[in-house]
């Protein structure tokens, strides 16, 4: 074989791999964001269907869903916390 075809074809090989790698890892990020909202509007629903007995209500709404799915327990205190004693 040509020494040429064999260098492009590696550079090629190189510049795909690149590609791909650049491309999967938004998309892998973009997967674990959508995996959070998904876990914190659970949350949500499992701290309104609870608290309702106590007189707590977060609403379930994109920004509170993506606080509680990105901070996590600390975020859900912090929303409790805001409906309870600014809101209210």
């Amino acid at each position: 074989m040509n020494s040429t075809i064999i260098i492009v074809g590696v550079i090629s090989l190189m510049i795909l791999i690149l590609l791909t790698a650049s491309i999967s890892r938004p998309i892998r990020w973009i997967g674990q964001l959508f995996v959070k909202f998904i876990i914190g509007a659970i949350i949500l629903f499992f701290l309104n269907q609870f608290g309702g007995r106590y007189g707590l209500h977060v609403p379930i709404n994109v920004a509170t869903t993506a606080v509680s799915g990105i901070l996590g327990i600390p975020g859900i205190v912090g929303l409790a916390v805001i409906q309870t004693w600014i809101l209210s």
